[in-house]
């Protein structure tokens, strides 16, 4: 019979992703409430010495899979090891990030484990033993409870919505076999963000700008830099070529969960809500009175943007200075 709980984490060129924590610090809380133990899996090549950074949050024990042909992320080679290691457990619960890896990544293992699937999940329940997922539908216009009827429930956990906790205790590191198998697809170039950018999908504060801005972003830019935060974009800034698609948040861009996030001149579509809408404080600002980004937001500021964020900016830097 399955029992124990597996964390599937993910690590970037040897760093691992705040989901990894998340995850982890999830996967506790579900074993404790299972009486049952947390293996925590590290997947890449090279990332033996990183492991040790999981023991803070718990993890009964991690499983280093550690192989030169998991150095990036493939589909068929991740899917293959993690699969492999799944099936030689035999946990009740899988619990990853639903990262754009992560989203890749559970529904083949769904699909090779002939398991259950709960995607892009807000909240976990675990009453006597069974889970009980929520997550949004049809943009994020109502919440869904989902419920498993497998014997591996894989759990897809939203970046940015669950605590990070700590949780020390005695773990044990452990270097499996690895058999990567038949690997269907190669990388052949990757181009990188550089410098300090922070990533939009793990910022606590995020400041998007919308169709409002005109193309003229600096004021965006300088209230996310004056709080330390990250710039998004709505899909009409970036289908005008004022904003990369890696900035969009929404539907057809990315999902943010940030503790605050700053709409600006964002009329708020219902395929923009769809992607922050689970931000815990939301602020908009907006000319017109009548944007429905405001039935979304905790505080409201009807004005012009260019008139508004500056001097929040400048509050914001007197207030941390």
């Amino acid at each position: 019979m399955p029992q124990g709980v597996f964390a599937i984490t993910e690590q970037r060129d040897g760093v691992f992703r705040k989901i990894s924590f998340e995850v982890v610090s999830e996967g506790r809380r579900l074993a404790d409430g299972l009486g049952a133990e947390l293996c925590a899996v590290v997947v890449g090549s090279g990332i033996e010495g990183i492991a040790g950074e999981l023991e803070k949050y718990g993890p009964d024990k991690i499983l280093v899979a550690d192989d030169p042909a998991l150095a990036d992320y493939t589909t068929s080679a991740y899917t293959n090891v993690i699969a492999d290691l799944i099936q030689s457990a035999d946990p009740a619960v899988v619990v990853l990030g639903a990262s754009a890896q992560g989203k890749d990544l559970s529904a083949r293992l769904a699909a090779r484990l002939d398991a259950g699937l709960a995607m892009d999940c807000t909240a976990v329940k675990l009453d006597d033993g069974k889970l009980t997922c929520t997550r949004p539908m049809f943009g994020g216009k109502i919440f869904a409870d989902v419920e498993f009827d497998s014997a591996i429930q894989i759990v897809a956990i939203r970046p940015n919505v669950m605590d990070i906790a700590e949780s020390s205790k005695d773990c044990a590191i452990e270097k499996p076999a690895v058999q990567v198998g038949d690997i269907k697809t190669t990388v052949v170039e990757k181009n990188m963000d550089t410098g300090d950018k922070i990533e939009l999908t793990e910022a606590d504060i995020v400041v998007s700008g919308g169709r409002g801005t005109a193309g003229d972003f600096a004021a965006v830019e300088q209230l996310a830099e004056a709080f330390g935060g990250a710039v998004g974009a709505s899909r009409s800034a970036v289908d005008e070529g004022w904003r990369p698609h890696s900035d969009q948040v929404g539907q057809t861009g990315k999902v943010v969960s940030p503790v605050l996030y700053v709409a600006c001149g964002i009329s708020g579509a219902i395929q923009h809500l769809a992607g922050m809408s689970t931000s815990k404080f939301i602020v908009a600002i907006n000319k017109d009175p009548e944007a429905p980004i405001f039935s979304k937001a905790d505080l409201g500021i009807v004005g012009d943007m260019f008139d508004v964020v500056p001097a929040v900016t400048e509050e914001v830097k007197k207030v941390k200075s």
